[in-house]
């Protein structure tokens, strides 16, 4: 396929460039080792440069109105759903990512672009009872100014939009960083922006393979206002220390350690098929992903059958192909990890009903795990990767314990038909978010985001906007 849209320079100040030292970095594709592209490796001098222009962008673009802001994203929006297809299968070259997922990206990433088009008309104040006759109480919401916005590989759009939509909404200039691996579909949606109609400086995508150092310049420059992160806890506490000395807004969407319980009255074929596409969506490479299966032990051995087969059938191979479900993993280091929950579990008496084999180059088999236990690493670690371990519980209370043991809180899932446990349980877990019989809870409507050590703050739905600005108490007074 032709690609109009790949770019091979960063976007800054309306205008495409180069970093200034000229180093570049390459671009591969995990399914083959092909390099794509090479591209900008930035260091702090340049994202200096991107952050100085947006900081100078920022007074006449958050004078604009609500309106014209509103018509700059619906024009970005209409944009990212004509070219879906271009959007996508540069997503799957670059990311590993199977075709019809990436399809399905593009179109659940330019929603938060058409939600937050919507917001921005929404951002209403308040007018407060007076405490006195003679005056009058206001609260209004202002932009926070200058946002930069750091984002992983396993969602080289969505994870952009859904942090560069509400902030431009907001009338905040934006710096994005894109990951290394996949940086080429950040910078086809900037080029994007750039045909909306964006002033210059309003929309910045700088590239570079020194994540450490552009991060320090984002959390160290005082005209940044705001920093969004999503990624690991250890970077997101990194980031959180080198943010503290500016007392930047922040929002964090960090490491998860997803349960997926099923109890004994659940319906076990329709918790088979929301456990296989929570836990295989991209290759289990996503933050949301089911990292243990709990099951209640008098449905345990049905359950196991039943997804064992399911697991069995999924398709591993060309990414571009539309039939096939199961793609590359993302790097060797990915891979590593993999086998290395795969080892740990068996030597502490796992057993695999179905994969544990690596295949050629970065792909590997999906893989189920049974008699897991709480002592194997698979238990505490987020493997992101294909590897499915399912432990047993006894009780509701024992399957509670099991699911809040853990410092991530972002998401957990459950299977019951029971209307009063479901309640009980929706309620005793500690996550940010829960999914009551449904695999998949991700929609631009709906609060993102986790408790614990998975972060804080919140993307998408009508508290997306929260975050971008500024509450601003007005007290007129000697009103007679």
């Amino acid at each position: 396929m032709k690609i109009d849209l790949l770019k091979t320079e960063a976007f800054v100040n309306g205008k495409w460039v180069k970093a200034a030292s000229g180093k570049t970095f390459n671009v591969t594709n995990p399914a083959n080792g092909e390099v794509i592209a090479a591209v900008p490796d930035m260091d702090r001098s340049d994202v200096k440069k991107a952050i100085d222009a947006a900081d100078a962008a920022w007074p006449q673009y958050r004078d604009l109105t609500a309106k014209e802001r509103s018509a700059l994203l619906r024009n970005w929006f209409n944009l990212m759903l004509e070219h879906r297809d271009e959007l996508a299968y540069l997503m799957t070259i670059e990311s590993g990512k199977v075709i019809t997922e990436s399809q399905g990206e593009v179109t659940y990433g330019a929603s938060f672009v058409e939600w937050f088009a919507e917001e921005a008309k929404r951002t209403y104040g308040d007018v407060i009872p007076p405490h006195t006759k003679d005056r009058r109480l206001v609260v209004i919401k202002q932009s926070v100014g200058v946002a930069a916005a750091i984002t992983p590989w396993n969602f080289p759009l969505a994870m952009i939009t859904r942090k560069v939509a509400p902030a431009v909404a907001a009338g905040c200039p934006v710096v994005v960083k894109p990951p290394s691996e996949t940086p080429l579909t950040g910078l086809a949606i900037a080029s994007l922006a750039e045909k909306a109609g964006f002033p210059p400086g309003i929309y910045n995508t700088i590239t570079s393979a020194q994540s450490s150092e552009t991060g320090k310049e984002f959390c160290e420059n005082p005209k940044v206002r705001k920093l969004s992160f999503t990624g690991s806890t250890p970077v997101g506490k990194t980031l959180m220390q080198q943010c503290a000395p500016t007392l930047k807004k922040l929002s964090l969407e960090l490491g998860g350690n997803a349960p997926f319980l099923v109890f004994e009255d659940a319906d076990i074929a329709a918790a088979v098929k929301g456990a296989l596409v929570s836990k295989f969506r991209h290759n289990g490479q996503t933050c949301v992903c089911v990292n243990r299966i709990l099951v209640q032990e008098t449905v345990y051995d049905e359950f196991v059958e039943k997804f064992t087969k399911a697991v069995l059938a999924l398709k591993t191979g060309n990414v571009l192909e539309k039939d096939v479900q199961v793609g590359p993993l993302i790097s060797e280091k990915a891979l590593e990890k993999v086998q290395r929950h795969i080892d740990d579990a068996v030597s502490k008496g796992a057993h695999i009903t179905t994969g544990g084999r690596h295949l050629e180059g970065l792909f590997f088999q999906p893989t189920v795990l049974t008699e897991a236990t709480p002592e194997m690493i698979i238990a505490r670690e987020e493997v992101f990767g294909p590897v499915a371990p399912i432990f047993r519980f006894r009780s509701e209370e024992e399957g509670i314990r099991m699911a809040n043991d853990t410092e991530y809180g972002l998401a957990a899932y459950f299977y019951s038909r029971d209307v009063a446990r479901c309640w009980r349980v929706a309620e005793a877990l500690e996550y940010g978010m829960v999914g009551i019989n449904e695999g998949l809870i991700s929609t631009e409507v709906a609060p993102f985001g986790g408790i614990k050590e998975s972060g804080f703050g919140r993307e998408g739905s009508k508290y997306g906007m929260d975050y971008f600005m500024e509450i601003k108490y007005l007290c007129f007074g000697e009103i007679k």
